[in-house]
């Protein structure tokens, strides 16, 4: 696939997703507490998408700080990862994949219970996770040493997703700093993927708030690049607003999975057009026959 076909793939996709965030949502009773309070699935009209496709046959690599695949709603979703930062916090320990676990139960998290009515149902509940470790959590205590030696982890873990098979990658993540540039490496490893046929999805930032400067990795060509909304579909304040921006998903608080803890609130401004891009990639394939 030449890099002209994956950028215009990747345009397709996202006006796909856009599309699907359009759907009216369907009303229908739900029986757990957390489910309730998983207001974006409404909002993005999840259960009218899920009629036609719940994302299987689609591997998501979620970039982050690891995942619990043991998280019960989780269990079935996670394929073996890689961890391309090598020290900091291990299972068990409190400031470790707290945040990757939350992106991935937004993603394709599958619930608990009898039929799954109970937790965090994802976007893409049938879709699997890949998760690869390039960053460590902000309360980690090797987070600076991570920072200072391996920053390449994030082009060499786009790079490992890719020869795995993933066909979209998420990067919860992004530098916004005073001192934000370019890295040729990671431009590199974006340009890959989308060579080999992958989306690359990443929050355009959330430094709406703080300056609104242009984060990376979510200002490289061809990767789709989502700002956030609230409850309401008015621009979160704490959004970045640039030029890269791709198309709007549901931010702010909500509920997550995380390690150690079942539930817990985060914002974010990404998660939701993964699962969207997610399903629809999937439903592509339906339609090609691959």
């Amino acid at each position: 696939m030449t890099a002209i076909r994956a950028l215009r793939r990747t345009r397709a996709l996202a006006a796909l997703a856009a599309a699907l965030l359009l759907i009216q949502p369907v009303s229908t009773a739900r029986a757990d507490e957390v489910r309730d309070r998983q207001w974006s699935l409404d909002m993005i009209g999840a259960r009218e998408a899920w009629k036609t496709t719940k994302g299987a046959g689609v591997t998501v690599a979620v970039l982050d700080t690891g995942v619990d695949a043991e998280h019960r709603d989780l269990r079935g979703a996670v394929l073996e990862g890689k961890d391309a930062v090598g020290f900091g916090a291990r299972r068990g320990d409190r400031t470790w994949a707290r945040h990757g676990t939350a992106m991935a139960g937004i993603i394709a998290g599958r619930g608990h219970g009898p039929g799954g009515a109970d937790g965090v149902i994802g976007i893409a509940p049938e879709a699997q996770v890949l998760p690869v470790r390039v960053l460590l959590e902000d309360e980690d205590p090797q987070r600076r040493r991570a920072r200072a030696t391996r920053g390449g982890a994030l082009a060499e873990g786009i790079r490992w997703a890719v020869d795995q098979g993933a066909d979209v990658i998420n990067l919860s993540l992004g530098d916004d700093s005073a001192s934000a540039h370019p890295d040729p490496k990671e431009d590199a490893a974006v340009r890959y993927a989308l060579r080999k046929g992958a989306v690359v999805v990443a929050s355009a930032g959330n430094g709406g708030e703080k300056g609104d400067r242009v984060s990376y990795p979510a200002a490289y060509p061809g990767v789709i690049a989502v700002t956030a909304v609230d409850r309401n579909g008015a621009r979160a304040t704490f959004s970045t607003r640039r030029w890269y921006a791709t198309v709007s998903a549901p931010g702010g608080w909500r509920e997550n999975t995380a390690y150690n803890l079942g539930v817990f609130d985060q914002d974010g401004t990404l998660v939701g057009t993964v699962g969207l891009v997610t399903l629809a990639l999937n439903e592509r394939r339906a339609e090609v026959g691959y």
